[in-house]
């Protein structure tokens, strides 16, 4: 076979291969969610953006031992349940985009660590949609899927 063909698949096969090794921390997505995770890890965090097959991110998920999110009670939006945890969701607003839809939330992980889950929509429409996803998330064991 041609060497320049096989080359840019090798690549394409490595990088995707560090991908999914550095989504591994990621909470699993379900397999239907039509969402793969874009993951970053640090010494002591992973940061993980859950992306369309268009590139679009639907929310983020930054896993640690602390986080810097504080919620306000004055911003409590709606109740959920994430992978058998109550939460709440909490309104925020991003200055550049007043008319964004934000809302923030963080888990309390069994290991010790916490999960802040992030997101923004220009809709109602597309907030409902990113609140229902990021509700599918579990969090720990083993991973099932490389999304």
């Amino acid at each position: 076979m041609n060497l320049l063909r096989i080359l840019p698949l090798a690549c394409l096969l490595a990088a995707g291969a560090a991908q999914a090794q550095s989504a591994g921390e990621c909470p699993l997505l379900p397999g239907d969610s039509g969402l793969s995770w874009k993951a970053m890890a640090g010494d002591d965090f992973v940061f993980c953006k859950a992306l369309r097959d268009s590139g679009e991110e639907v929310f983020a998920v930054m896993i640690s031992k602390d986080s810097p999110f504080d919620p306000q009670r004055s911003n409590r939006a709606e109740e959920t349940t994430i992978d058998g945890h109550e939460a709440r969701w909490y309104r925020g607003e991003i200055a550049s985009a007043p008319d964004a839809k934000v809302r923030e939330t963080l888990i309390e992980l069994d290991d010790g660590r916490v999960a802040h889950i992030s997101l923004r929509a220009n809709s109602e429409a597309e907030l409902a949609d990113a609140l229902q996803q990021a509700q599918t998330l579990r969090f720990g064991g083993p991973q099932l899927t490389s999304n």
